[in-house]
């Protein structure tokens, strides 16, 4: 049965849900990061999904990448699994600009997240979820999914 790691849950906000992920903001406000999750249970790797949700998956990650490199005028796009902290698969989608923290290091462990204010997390959220609005779906119930955590 799926449920979110309570380390995400910990670090981000939940924007809603794509066919396959739930969609989740990263509360470090020195990048714009977004986090893909698949709902399905016990998956480490991307390998270990079936051949269609590998393809589903490689469709909302690259939906998540241009739009956030439009939207935010990207320097670059991190996008990475890493999967050494916390085992469940996830997806990050990093917007990297030349005048970033971490520039050109990558973001992992390189300063503490800086939290947004709650009038930056608003707005952050709001941003991000009109720019995923055409592809959220309504949260259903499967043998592959849970309910929202």
């Amino acid at each position: 049965m799926y449920a979110l790691d309570p380390q995400l849950q910990q670090d981000t906000v939940r924007l809603g849900q794509f066919s396959l992920c739930d969609v989740l903001l990263m509360k470090d406000a020195q990048y714009p990061w977004v986090i893909l999750v698949p709902r399905r249970s016990s998956i480490r790797e991307a390998f270990h999904l079936s051949s269609e949700d590998r393809h589903l998956l490689t469709d909302e990650s690259a939906y998540v990448s241009q739009r956030m490199s439009d939207f935010f005028e990207a320097d670059s796009m991190n996008v990475a699994a890493l999967g050494n902290v916390v085992s469940q698969l996830h997806i990050h989608h990093v917007v990297r600009k030349h005048e970033d923290p971490a520039w050109p290091k990558p973001v992992w462990g390189h300063l503490p997240p800086k939290l947004y204010t709650e009038i930056e997390l608003n707005a952050q959220v709001e941003a991000l979820t009109r720019l995923f609005s055409d592809r959220f779906v309504a949260s259903s119930d499967s043998e592959n999914e849970d309910s929202l955590y």
